[in-house]
C-alpha cells in the first residue's frame, strides 16, 4: 500500500485520477490538454500512477489508454476507513449496452497470492463464489458457447432469485473467461441488455494478477452493472489469502439477518 499512498499523495496525479474517472481509456495526449506541463511530465506522473496499480493502460491500435483502477483504492477502504465511518453505500443505478454511439468498458486489476487453479476454482465454483459476490453462487458446465446463471442461495435476502445470466463465450481453464453479462435483480436492469465481462488471470511468481473488464457498455451508463467489482475482488483476494469473508457493510447488504 506504500506506493498507493505515496502516488495519492501528489495534487497532479489526484488531478490525473479525477480525469479518468470522469471519462475512463482516455490517451495521454487528452490527458495532457488538461494540464499544465510537459508531455514528459505527464508521462512521469502516469508511471507513478500505474506502478502503483491505480492505473492500467490498454492498447487499441495505435493508442494507448489509460483506465482508472478503483481497486488500490478499495483496499485502502476496507482496511483502514470503514471500520471508522460506518456503512458504505454502493454506487446504484442503471446500465444498459448502447445501440449508437460509443461505448464504455472499465478495467479492474488485482494482486492475489494463489495459484491460477485455486483462482480459477474460485471464479466457477458456486460455493466459493457465493462467499465474495454478496451470497450469489455462479452455476454452469463451463463449456465455451454454454449458459450460465448466477442466483441468490439461503445466505441471502432473496433466495434461489436469479440475479445475472450469460453465455461463456470464451473458457480457456484456468487463465481467460470471456462471458455475456445481463442484469435480472430489477425490471430497470433487465431492459438495459446485455454487456461483456472478461477475466484474465496471469502468474506472477507466487501470486496471480486478475484483471476483470467488463465492456460493451453504453458510454456514460450508470454504475449499478459495474461499481460493485472493486468490492466483489477484494472480496476475493481476502477469501484467498486469509479464508476470511470481508465484513464491511457494503459486502454484508445483501445477506439474511442471520447471515449479516
Amino acid at each position: 500500500m506504500d506506493e498507493v499512498f505515496r502516488a495519492l499523495a501528489d495534487p497532479t496525479r489526484r488531478g490525473l485520477l479525477d480525469e479518468l474517472f470522469r471519462q475512463d481509456g482516455q490517451t495521454l495526449s487528452a490527458l495532457g490538454r488538461r494540464l499544465t506541463m510537459t508531455r514528459f511530465g505527464v508521462m512521469k506522473h502516469l508511471r507513478v500512477l500505474e506502478d502503483a496499480g491505480l492505473v492500467i493502460t490498454r492498447r487499441r491500435g495505435r493508442e494507448k489508454l489509460h483506465f482508472l483502477n478503483p481497486v488500490p483504492i478499495r483496499l485502502i477502504h476496507d482496511r483502514w476507513i470503514d471500520k471508522y465511518t460506518g456503512p458504505w453505500a454502493a454506487m446504484l443505478g442503471g446500465l444498459k449496452k448502447g445501440l449508437e454511439g460509443e461505448l464504455m468498458e472499465k478495467v479492474f486489476e488485482i494482486y492475489i497470492k494463489t495459484t491460477p487453479e485455486r483462482l480459477w476454482q474460485a471464479i466457477t465454483d458456486p460455493e466459493m463464489r457465493r462467499k465474495y459476490t454478496f451470497g450469489v453462487g455462479v452455476y454452469s458446465d463451463w463449456n465455451p458457447g454454454s449458459s450460465y446463471v448466477g442466483r441468490g442461495t439461503d445466505t441471502t435476502i432473496a433466495p434461489n432469485m436469479p440475479i445475472v445470466e450469460g453465455e461463456n463465450l470464451e473458457v480457456e481453464p484456468p487463465r481467460r473467461l470471456v462471458q455475456s453479462f445481463r442484469a435480472l435483480w430489477s425490471d430497470e436492469v433487465k431492459r438495459e441488455g446485455t454487456s461483456r465481462v472478461t477475466w484474465e488471470i496471469e502468474p506472477i511468481g507466487d501470486s496471480c494478477r486478475l484483471t476483470v473488464t467488463h465492456d460493451q457498455l453504453r458510454e456514460g451508463a450508470n454504475s449499478e452493472l459495474y461499481g460493485g467489482w472493486p468490492m466483489v475482488l477484494s472480496g476475493l483476494k481476502t477469501l484467498l489469502e486469509t479464508g476470511e469473508l470481508l465484513t464491511t457493510p457494503g459486502s454484508l447488504r445483501y445477506l439474511g439477518a442471520q447471515h449479516a
